[in-house]
């Protein structure tokens, strides 16, 4: 978040010429050593100190002028995400007549789709699948972009087609990337490690087991949603990251969970996200092993629903 009042500090030049001060007066004030600052053609700060997040969004705003949004890396930030790359320069979306350039921080993009804006903290922005895909398809680390998307599907921030549609409607320019991670979260997996452990399954030699079912016992009462599921020998693997499930609430969660494994005769494998990528022979052996002991006893009566 950048904060939630609006800075009075940073004006248009021309507010100020309307108070009675000359253009001359103004910029004389932005000189080195001077009491304010210019930060962007025709916008200055009323004082010389650090310029804060939620002023650089307020100037970028004030750049682009009536209906503009911030979109990108930025408006992610805003809206809570936290898997995104350190933000830079704002990106900002404007109605396709505007006649208005990028400058300084601010890239400045004229769009014929304009998105009703979404207010925080008073700041316009641009829907989170919109940012989504505006930062997407400037960025060219994968990880990243894996990153971004999953955590958004992940935290139902945004639906998966909301997101194949925004591809498929805007700019292909940048989309190629995007699009492969989309392709991954189709298969079912919804957060980074899954999507590492799904890369890792298909090394295995395994049959193809599915993500994120519900299993019910007998009774159809609900067992667990494991990420990962072999129906054919009821077997369930679960990446079990410190972040989600190591918490005080979350680790008893997570024991509550293994318990009503076990009493369903359910074999389950738990790998922490690191090992994926740190250990991937030692994790493909263990779920060899137990997807062989799954196999190698009766299947408990336990279903997908």
């Amino acid at each position: 978040m950048v904060g939630d009042k609006k800075s009075p500090r940073v004006v248009r030049v021309r507010v100020l010429e309307g108070l009675g001060m000359s253009r001359s007066a103004v910029y004389r004030r932005c000189l080195p050593g001077g009491p304010w600052r210019r930060l962007l053609p025709g916008i200055v700060k009323l004082d010389n100190a650090k310029l804060t997040a939620r002023q650089k969004l307020e100037a970028a705003l004030l750049r682009g002028g009536s209906r503009s949004l911030v979109s990108g890396l930025w408006a992610l930030r805003c809206h809570g995400l936290k898997r995104t790359p350190e933000p830079d320069e704002v990106h900002v979306l404007v109605p396709a007549v505007r006649e208005i350039t990028s400058a300084g921080f601010v890239l400045v993009e004229r769009t014929t789709r304009l998105p009703a804006p979404v207010r925080c903290d008073g700041l316009p922005l641009a829907p989170v699948h919109r940012a989504l895909l505006d930062a997407a398809r400037r960025i060219e680390d994968f990880d990243a972009i894996r990153g971004m998307l999953a955590e958004a599907v992940q935290r139902d921030r945004c639906a998966l087609d909301v997101l194949h549609r925004e591809l498929e409607e805007g700019s292909q320019r940048g989309s190629a990337l995007p699009r492969r991670v989309l392709a991954e979260l189709d298969g079912g997996a919804r957060s980074v490690a899954e999507l590492d452990a799904s890369r890792l399954w298909k090394r295995t030699g395994l049959p193809s087991c599915d993500w994120n079912v519900a299993v019910h016992d007998a009774s159809g009462a609900h067992i667990a949603t494991p990420d990962a599921w072999c129906d054919d020998v009821a077997f369930a693997w679960e990446i079990d990251s410190k972040e989600f499930h190591f918490d005080v609430d979350g680790y008893a969660r997570t024991l509550s969970r293994n318990a009503r494994y076990a009493a369903a005769g359910i074999v389950v494998l738990t790998t922490l996200p690191a090992r994926l990528r740190r250990e991937p022979g030692a994790v493909i052996r263990e779920l060899r092993a137990a997807y062989g002991a799954a196999r190698n006893r009766p299947r408990p009566p336990v279903y997908v629903r």
